[in-house]
Parts: structure tokens; C-alpha cells; sequence
């Protein structure tokens, strides 16, 4: 990924605040552990951190309290929590003048990921610090943000069983083992996307579309981008559970290959329809049924990313 800066009003407004809101998701694989080294890091880096939330309930407390927050147009929210938070978070961060600040807390922490951010906590610190401001795309499912993916199929079922306890020590082998267990069981679907004057229609167990340049730890493809205002849709397999296994891991070994070499269809809006109705997937977090109509918005959050990976700016 090559960000795009933001403009030079924002990133003076961070630097000269010197000021922060921060936001913990203590039922994030990381945030109970780490959260108290998070503000003590950001202190010692001279950020003041004027407000504090430690959030235990996301599905309750967010809707409100990102509101609230953001009410008083913070210069920087710092996030430490897993993907499905940041889903919640970009709905209000969307098109505002508050920067991100993201700590990648989380169990796979593909939007982290996606802005090679460092996992290491003290060097993601650093980034919030001394990064730089850049705009990337989020993605829209029916009107809702969100960073990084949208699913239908077995991960829906995962997504919704994975227990936290499980996350917290297997890691990211937490979601393979409940998917192992969600397959064996899951009744494949057929599903068809129009894109423009494109139609895809296949039978499969599983189907992504992609903002983000990562799914479950790995690059979806070499030039997928969080700012390249494209959507990237790709089934994993066909019909049979082997062939969704199979699919799977060629997915995960296979980032350095292009988008058009993998075969996956690219486009700026998407909408699916199933033979039945399925759960979406948003981000880890289940979120409505299909059909569905998925959008890229271009731009539409600042985020701090590390210096290196900015590109020339916007003309």
C-alpha cells in the first residue's frame, strides 16, 4: 500500500494538539492485558490523554459512546482493539476530521494489517506518535462502513462461535479450529454478484469482498490496496468442503500473486444475491442477512500509518 497524505491542515491540527482520546476494547485478545501499558506508552511519548474508555460491552456501549466522543471533534482517537471494533468505529469516523490512531489488539488484526502497521505494541505506539496522516477507502454495505471485509458463508457461523477464551490464547489457530467444525456441517449456497455489466455466479461454501489488502493474517493479493477506491470479491472453493479447504490454503500461501493472476474480480459496488438468505459477515461481526448491495467510498477515513508507506500527494 501507498497512502495517500492527508491534507497539511490535519496533520498540523494532530501535531500542535499533542492530545488524545483514548479507547481500549478490553474483550479484544490483547486490550485487558496491555491496556494500562497503552496509556503509560502514550504518556511517556508526551501525548495527554484527555479522556479515557475502557469498553467491555462493544455491542452496547459502542453505538453510544463513539457519538459522544466524537461530538467534541477530538484531533485523535486511539483505538486498541481487535477488527470488529474498528467496523463500529469508522461508521462515526467516516468523513470527519478526526484522526485514528490504531493499535491492532485484536486476533487477526487484518485492517492493522492492512496498513502494515507494526503488531509490537511500543512500535505501533511509535506510529500514532510520530506517524503520518493518510486517507483510505472504507468499504459500504447497505449505507453501514466498514475497513476490511465483508463475508457470507462459513465464517458467519465462525464469527459467531469462536469463544473468546479460545481467541485469547490460540490466536488466530482459533478461527481454523471453528471452522473446521462450521464446515462439516454447512450446506453450501449459491450466490450471484452483478458489478456494472458483470455477473458472477457460483456455488461455494464461502464468498468475500474485500476493502482491505488482508484477510485471516495474509494478503489477499499483491496489489490489493486500501486506497486504490476498488472492491475485490472472491470465493473461497466451489460446492465441496474439500475444494474450500483447498481454496483456503491457496489463498493464505499465495500473497505475492496479482489480483488478475488469482482470478478474483475487482469492482467499485457489488450487489449479491443468494439462493437463500445467509448471514453477512462485517468485519468478524455478524450484521444483517442477504441480499446485500456493497460499495467503496473513496478517501473516507484518516487513519496514522508509519511514514513509509505514504505516496505522493494528492494533486
Amino acid at each position: 500500500m501507498r497512502a495517500r497524505p492527508a491534507g497539511r491542515e490535519v496533520r498540523e491540527r494532530v501535531e500542535r494538539a499533542r492530545e488524545v482520546v483514548l479507547l481500549v476494547n478490553v474483550r479484544s485478545r490483547r486490550g485487558a492485558a496491555l491496556h494500562g501499558a497503552v496509556r503509560r506508552l502514550l504518556e511517556q511519548r508526551g501525548l495527554s490523554i484527555t479522556a479515557e474508555h475502557l469498553v467491555t460491552d462493544p455491542a452496547a456501549q459502542l453505538p453510544v459512546l463513539l457519538p459522544a466522543i466524537l461530538a467534541a471533534r477530538p484531533p485523535l482517537l486511539v483505538i486498541g482493539s481487535g477488527d470488529g471494533t474498528v467496523a463500529s468505529a469508522v461508521d462515526h469516523l467516516a468523513h470527519t476530521d478526526t484522526v485514528l490512531g490504531y493499535l491492532p489488539l485484536g486476533t487477526t488484526n487484518n485492517f492493522g494489517r492492512s496498513l502494515r502497521l507494526p503488531l509490537r505494541l511500543a512500535a505501533a505506539v511509535d506510529v500514532v506518535v510520530d506517524g503520518a496522516v493518510a486517507q483510505v477507502d472504507l468499504g459500504r454495505v447497505d449505507g453501514d462502513y466498514f475497513a476490511n471485509l465483508v463475508s457470507i458463508g462459513v465464517s458467519s457461523a465462525v464469527a459467531g462461535r469462536t469463544p473468546h477464551l479460545l481467541k485469547r490464547h490460540a490466536g488466530r489457530a482459533a478461527y481454523a479450529v471453528t471452522a473446521a467444525g462450521a464446515l462439516a456441517t454447512h450446506r453450501p449456497f449459491t450466490a450471484q454478484l452483478r458489478s456494472g455489466s458483470t455477473t458472477w455466479q457460483v456455488r461455494t461454501h464461502q464468498l468475500n469482498i474485500a476493502n482491505g489488502r488482508v484477510h485471516a493474517g495474509s494478503a489477499i493479493a499483491s496489489d490489493a490496496s486500501l486506497d486504490d477506491r476498488l472492491l475485490v470479491a472472491y470465493p473461497l472453493g466451489s460446492g465441496s468442503r474439500t475444494s474450500t479447504v483447498r481454496a483456503a490454503a491457496h489463498q493464505a500461501l499465495t500473497p505475492w500473486q496479482p489480483i488478475a493472476r488469482k482470478g478474483l474480480l475487482t469492482g467499485t459496488e457489488f450487489t449479491v444475491t443468494t439462493d437463500r438468505p445467509l448471514r453477512v459477515d462485517v468485519d468478524g461481526e455478524v450484521s444483517g442477512t442477504t441480499p446485500i448491495r456493497v460499495e467503496v467510498t473513496g478517501r473516507a477515513l484518516r487513519v496514522m500509518v508509519p511514514r513509509s508507506t505514504l505516496g505522493p500527494p494528492p494533486p
